[in-house]
């Protein structure tokens, strides 16, 4: 494993977290908001991940099914982690918010199929 540190772009919301040794697995979502945000998925388990600073910057957005608790800098706006759909033991920290970039190895996972790209997922795992 190796520790990550990243966070938003004022620097109000702070993480670190444990993820595995290059090049590290990673999803890249093509579904309305990951495909708008630039949003580069790697999932991390909670005890993996530590918000350092910005519990109170956080806001939340929810919309669809309302499992994904999309959370952003209420200061300026980055979406640096959430608490995915398809990851419920996890959260998605997005790689574009890492410190310093890591290598990664990048999937792609189909969302706006995501019944039919969750049930891939789940399978290869």
């Amino acid at each position: 494993m190796i520790e990550v540190s990243g966070g938003c772009h004022c620097g109000a919301v702070r993480f670190s977290a444990n993820v595995p040794e290059t090049p590290v697995p990673a999803l890249d979502c093509n579904c309305s908001i990951c495909s708008m945000t630039g949003f580069l998925h790697v999932m991390v388990p909670h005890a993996d991940f530590e918000l350092v600073t910005g519990r109170d910057s956080l806001n939340s957005y929810q919309f669809g099914t309302g499992a994904a608790e999309h959370l952003f800098c209420g200061n300026c706006g980055v979406k640096s982690f959430y608490q995915p759909r398809s990851h419920p033991d996890c959260w998605s920290l997005n790689a574009n918010c890492f410190d310093e970039p890591v290598e990664l190895e990048i999937d792609r996972f189909d969302g706006r199929r995501w019944d039919q790209a969750k049930a891939r997922l789940d399978a290869s795992s």
